[in-house]
């Protein structure tokens, strides 16, 4: 059977920008290129070394139509939403947040021993039969998600998706994501199927690696692959780290608001106009 090695559709660098409360952080990609990436629409590293990049963090803001993840890679986030759920992402957790019709929250990083604030936070779209469906949040904790080590040599966390007969915790995501964060040693490959009709791309997070004919990614450079039913990193004289994402596209009209993300102009008027009426949130307590 012929297989066919994704290619890459582009390459290029996160840029930096600020957010919330005046964060500073690097968007990959989103608010221009979404359709791109579709079913993703935003993905920002929120990597910082000094506690005054990111301590003002998110406050109180409302959702509507996505789904966010956020993985931490070093560092406490402390959140609390309109459901009543409240608690910590700690180092090697992962929230998967689906506002559905609607939820209003808050993500506080109060970063690490360190004073680094080390994690990811990826927006996923959800189809039009889904946006207003009940809001719901799922807590993984590191030793929720699985890690093996491949034939080749290479380190896999599994938060979505299947690697070597290793499922990920996270289940039922009506885009059907693999979430990857993948290390390979030096001098080494990983190959890794991807259904032919997904949308899928990787995000290098540390070293460097040849991820595609003629696209050599380093730190903070992403790379959208092509058709195909595979992708192969291959690397050199260093390891690489990366997240590599999948997912089934939509292909339904976006309207795009700041937080707010539907198929139409006039759900977006609605949505706001709900949530200055103070009747945004369909399930739980509204703040």
């Amino acid at each position: 059977m012929t297989t066919i090695r994704r290619a890459a559709a582009a390459v290029f660098s996160a840029s930096p920008t600020m957010e919330g409360a005046g964060v500073r952080l690097h968007r990959v990609f989103g608010f221009g290129n979404e359709r791109d990436f579709d079913p993703f629409l935003m993905l920002d590293d929120f990597r910082a070394e000094r506690r005054e990049d990111f301590i003002a963090g998110f406050p109180w803001h409302p959702h509507r139509g996505i789904e966010t993840i956020t993985y931490v890679l070093s560092g406490d986030v402390e959140h609390s939403d309109s459901l009543g759920n409240s608690g910590v992402i700690g180092s090697g957790d992962v929230q998967w947040m689906t506002a559905g019709s609607g939820i209003i929250h808050q993500e506080m990083p109060a970063g690490d021993e360190q004073g680094r604030m080390l994690g990811f936070q990826l927006w996923a779209n959800l189809p039009a039969a889904e946006k207003m469906c009940d809001p719901r949040y799922r807590g993984l904790t590191d030793c929720d998600i699985p890690t093996l080590t491949t034939a080749e040599g290479a380190t896999v966390r599994v938060i979505a998706g299947e690697v070597d007969g290793v499922r990920g915790p996270v289940e039922g995501i009506v885009i059907d994501p693999e979430y990857l964060d993948v290390t390979v040693p030096a001098g080494s490959t990983f190959t890794h199927a991807i259904e032919a009709d997904h949308t899928a791309f990787a995000y290098c997070i540390e070293g460097a690696g040849e991820f595609a004919p003629e696209a050599p990614l380093s730190n903070r450079k992403v790379v959208l692959f092509g058709e195909g039913d595979h992708v192969r990193v291959e690397t050199a004289e260093q390891p690489v780290r990366f997240l590599l994402l999948s997912g089934r596209p939509l292909r339904e009209p976006i309207a795009w608001r700041g937080p707010i993300v539907m198929n139409t102009d006039e759900e977006l008027r609605t949505a706001f106009r709900e949530y200055h009426e103070g009747t945004f949130v369909k399930v739980g307590a509204a703040r």
